[in-house]
């Protein structure tokens, strides 16, 4: 495993949540010895990456990662219309509400807003998850005209719902949002532990996240419209 590599695992280890993390555990999650640890750490500091609490040497992401982080979400053009539509939907479904775009052969969280409830499950922004498992990546392969009557099913009632299929204690519901020009930019969705979101629930917000995401497309549409340079009046 090169440096590089290692220095990506290190940062990998930190979790939603964390604050400071011990370098013993950051070595246990990580599977690297400490002293292999202890100088990637150091290297990532100088760069602002990772910070050592001085009293008992544990370690937080640093603001150059939350910079890195800002600058991808920068790179995707994204809207407050988003974060507000989602925290509208976690307000209405006492859920967390996620927004998804398509990267390739894998689905990554964009933007996130954690339900209120204290049981839930947590996805980082930014990490790249299964395209083929998920309501988000579903809906995502289907309104990229993915063939199959799964996805025919999907395209016919604007949204789809998957119980238990990433992981088997994580169930969601989720709808497209387009672009102007009927251009798909990522699907919306609602997430939660399966034990409280069963079908018959999930369901239950169909209408909803429907209404969220055309109000979404609206706006992100509409933005494009706007934003898009004159066209030029002369003729050759």
């Amino acid at each position: 495993m090169s440096a590089i590599e290692k220095a990506m695992l290190l940062l990998e280890c930190f979790a939603v949540g964390d604050f400071y993390v011990t370098l013993s555990e950051l070595s246990r999650r990580s599977g690297l010895n400490k002293s292999t640890l202890l100088r990637i750490a150091r290297t990532l500091a100088q760069g602002g990456y990772l910070v050592q609490r001085t009293e008992d040497g544990a370690w937080r992401l640093g603001p150059a990662a939350g910079w890195l982080g800002a600058r991808y979400q920068a790179g995707h053009d994204i809207d407050q219309a988003i974060g507000s539509v989602l925290v509208e939907l976690s307000q209405s479904t006492q859920e967390s509400a996620s927004f998804f775009i398509r990267e390739g052969n894998v689905r990554t969280c964009l933007v996130r807003v954690e339900g209120p409830k204290p049981i839930r499950h947590h996805i980082r922004v930014g990490e790249p998850l299964a395209l083929d498992k998920g309501s988000p990546g579903k809906v995502l392969l289907a309104y990229s005209g993915e063939p199959g009557e799964v996805f025919e099913e999907i395209r016919h009632q604007g949204y789809a719902i998957t119980i238990g299929e990433r992981d088997s204690e994580i169930a969601s519901i989720s709808a497209p949002v387009f672009g102007s020009n009927w251009r798909l930019l990522g699907a919306i969705s609602v997430s939660g532990p399966a034990t409280r979101l069963d079908k018959k629930t999930l369901e239950s917000f169909s209408r909803l996240i429907i209404s969220k995401a055309s109000q979404l497309s609206y706006q992100l549409g509409q933005r494009q419209i706007d934003e898009a340079p004159p066209k030029s009046q002369w003729h050759p």
